[in-house]
């Protein structure tokens, strides 16, 4: 495979995708909220632009890549990831034409803003009326998000939901000045600018199962999850490297932050980015299979807890390696629209 006269490399994967059983009926099902909150073109007007025509909003695979990273959700799970998966990427596509291919900053700062409003920590909070597409969805989501087995995801969920939508502006911050991030400072951006602060929530929503409270906020665990999230984003910036640098002209990519940070070339740069996304899925391997197991019998957990926690790693590994069948097989890139 390649961009220009650029390699792109292949990404190791040790975990084997599967696919959840209710694709089919996600799929029979997946225009209806996309048309319903705008984002999608309707028969009828709409109240503003859409963010996709039907063509657009069907080479994207989301539906795939939701069945793809949740093999193991039940439908109601399913259905609810499908959604938020879609006001992500609507976000992302909103934010890159609205904001970032006019270089509107001040625009960009008063839609976050607003933004910041449909993402209460608390339960009850009266949102304002949705002016767009991607509040009106999230308006829709902010109704469904929490069932009463997962009250305490709302404050950390929508903590990480607008650390995402913050990360834009710093994106665009750095595109209009031309800045490359920092090789260091990347990696942690990195997280909150692809959403991968959301990710144990919907791997804990898809599998019902959470990491044990007595060693959650262990420097295990949390090593854990920084790997889990480096995957994602840093992965996505070789499989979206064509799209971003040579299309869009975009600084916020890891080939470009190693190429300038190092010295490399292009070449160089893309095979050290192969190189760093591996070594963040072989730690993140390492973690579970050798220093997660004395972790647990120094905590005392016992069979519920041991039995939750295999659950939610079955889960993770799952959704990562949903996450690289999407990238190397679903058409989203090359259609050109773009991941975030």
């Amino acid at each position: 495979m390649k961009v220009q006269d650029i390699e792109l490399p292949v990404l190791r994967m040790p975990y084997p995708v599967r696919l959840n059983p209710y694709l089919p009926l996600l799929r029979k099902e997946t225009e209806t909220w996309a048309r319903e909150t705008g984002m999608l073109a309707g028969d009828e007007a709409q109240p503003a632009r859409p963010i996709w025509t039907r063509s657009q909003f069907h080479a994207m695979a989301v539906d795939q890549l939701t069945a793809w990273t949740l093999p193991d959700a039940s439908l109601v799970a399913l259905r609810l990831n499908h959604r938020f998966n879609l006001w992500a990427l609507a976000w992302d596509d909103y934010f890159a034409s609205a904001f970032k291919q006019t270089g509107d900053l001040a625009g960009a700062q008063a839609f976050t803003a607003r933004l910041h409003a449909f993402l209460p920590p608390e339960p009850g909070v009266r949102l304002p009326e949705p002016a767009n597409a991607v509040e009106k969805a999230m308006a829709d989501l902010q109704q469904h998000l929490f069932p009463p087995g997962l009250a305490h995801w709302r404050q950390g969920l929508n903590r990480a939901l607008a650390r995402y939508v913050d990360a834009g502006i710093q994106e665009l911050v750095n595109s209009r000045a031309g800045r490359v991030p920092d090789l260091i400072e990347y990696a942690q951006f990195r997280r909150e600018s692809f959403a991968a602060y959301t990710a144990p929530y919907s791997v804990e929503l898809a599998t019902g199962a959470r990491i044990p409270e007595r060693i959650r906020h262990s420097r295990t665990v949390a090593a854990l999850l920084d790997a889990f999230m480096d995957y994602m984003g840093l992965a996505n910036d070789i499989a979206s490297y064509q799209r971003e640098v040579h299309d869009e002209y975009d600084v916020n990519n890891l080939v470009v932050v190693l190429e300038t940070s190092l010295g490399l070339t292009v070449q160089e740069a893309m095979r050290a980015a192969a190189d760093l996304v591996t070594a963040r899925l072989s730690h993140f391997d390492h973690l579970i299979r050798n220093e997660l197991p004395p972790l647990v019998r120094r905590a005392g957990l016992d069979q519920d807890e041991r039995s939750e926690l295999e659950v939610w790693l079955r889960g993770a590994r799952s959704f990562l390696s949903g996450l690289h069948a999407w990238y190397t097989g679903a058409p989203r890139d090359a259609a050109g629209s773009g991941t975030n």
